[in-house]
């Protein structure tokens, strides 16, 4: 049976570092499939950064901050409405939830988020809610088509990897069992999810790769303003320690005592800002690196198109959507050998990988690039073609689009 109407549900939507979501949600309604879009919390302006952002922003339902009659009159009709699953929600928010006093408190909260969720899926007539990441969207998620069952059905797609850290907090077998079916960002996601639930549930873990638009990433011509500029080096990520950005600081402080003339810019916003200021400092490339902040999706493809390398040095990763992009604009990518980028760079054909936290590593892979422009030119064409193949926005959004109506 066909969806008429679905919901994409997150923690926040909007967000500067999820445009991969708005993307999907545009490919589906592209599609013909009827999206509407909903958030546990609104968006603080941060988040909300370029013209799509921002009419995302104004179309997007919010259940926080909390509206209390609203809260009462959505848990009032689904007690009069759905008095079974409203009580067997209930009973499952109480029994299932992480270690703790805490654990069980913010499933009360879920609960109460869920009753909302539920009352205005109804309203909408959606009868199916997709969520990204296995988080508290998840769990609210989760509980509303307890309520609403069988007419509201649900699904997540799985990122990782942070989620694989901590299982019995994001409660993932449960989360498995529960969905509709689960779309895991790679095989390496799957395998995973895999380990945490009976082999009778694991054709319901599919992949579906997140994608890119070949055509809004598309390859420029490289503008220089003359034969001594340096060489520009990019990499775009939350600044968390996760990402590494600090051997790369290091690595171009290297590169010129070496005689090499580079410079990096960062972007990204995040907690390590601080320390990755720090490490400016310290190896004295105030010159040389610049911290560019948050930058939205109006503004990032100019950063690529003045890329000459792009990295990503991760310590572990989900399926990078900037390395993506990165490659999609023909720029030759050097990045890690963790999780699931294996499946997204071959590396020496589509891109380099060199190991996590490896300094000499990753300053003999930027010497050969830097030293060999055939090669950076070589390997940006084939990390252009490995998108096209497998990582096209649209190829994923028809996968979803098939589940999300019922196919197999």
């Amino acid at each position: 049976m066909k969806t008429a109407r679905i919901a994409y549900f997150a923690a926040r939507y909007p967000h500067v570092s999820h445009a991969f979501v708005l993307r999907e949600v545009i490919a589906l309604r592209r599609l013909g499939v009827t999206v509407e879009t909903a958030a546990v919390r609104r968006s603080e302006p941060a988040h909300v950064v370029s013209e799509a952002d921002r009419h995302a922003f104004r179309t997007t339902f919010a259940i926080l901050p909390p509206r209390p009659l609203q809260v009462v009159l959505a848990h009032a009709h689904a007690l009069l409405r759905r008095p079974s699953g409203y009580l067997a929600a209930l009973r499952f928010a109480l029994r299932h939830h992480a270690p703790g006093l805490k654990g069980r408190l913010w499933q009360v909260f879920y609960f109460l988020e869920a009753g909302v969720l539920w009352h205005w899926c109804r309203r909408r007539g959606i009868r199916h809610v997709h969520v990204h990441f296995a988080n508290v969207a998840a769990d609210v998620a989760m509980l509303a088509a307890v309520i609403g069952a069988p007419e509201l059905r649900w699904s997540f797609t799985m990122h990782g990897s942070a989620e694989f850290f901590d299982v019995s907090h994001y409660r993932l077998g449960e989360k498995v069992r529960r969905a509709d079916w689960v779309a895991c960002i790679s095989d390496f996601c799957r395998s995973q999810l895999m380990s945490q639930v009976e082999p009778e549930h694991w054709a319901k873990l599919r992949v579906v790769h997140c994608g890119v638009d070949l055509e809004e990433y598309a390859p420029t011509v490289k503008e220089r303003t003359g034969a001594e500029e340096p060489l520009r080096l990019l990499t775009v990520g939350r600044l968390v320690p996760v990402k590494g950005q600090p051997l790369l600081v290091e690595a171009v402080a290297t590169l010129r005592r070496r005689g090499h003339d580079v410079c990096l810019t960062i972007i990204g916003e995040g907690p390590a800002r601080g320390a990755i200021e720090e490490a400016i400092a310290r190896h004295g490339v105030g010159d040389a690196v610049r911290l560019a902040g948050s930058v939205g999706q109006d503004e990032i493809r100019a950063h690529y198109a003045a890329a000459d390398i792009f990295m990503l040095p991760s310590f572990t990763e989900g399926l990078p959507v900037v390395l993506m992009e990165a490659m999609a604009m023909g720029i030759p990518v050097l990045t890690t050998q963790v999780t699931g980028i294996p499946e997204l760079v071959d590396s020496d054909v589509s891109g380099v990988m060199v190991r996590p936290g490896r300094l000499d590593e990753i300053l003999g892979a930027l010497e050969r690039l830097v030293a060999d422009p055939d090669l950076r030119r070589r390997l940006g064409a084939a990390g252009r073609e490995k998108i096209a193949r497998e990582f096209d926005v649209r190829s994923s959004a028809r996968q979803l689009q098939t589940l999300l109506e019922g196919g197999a």
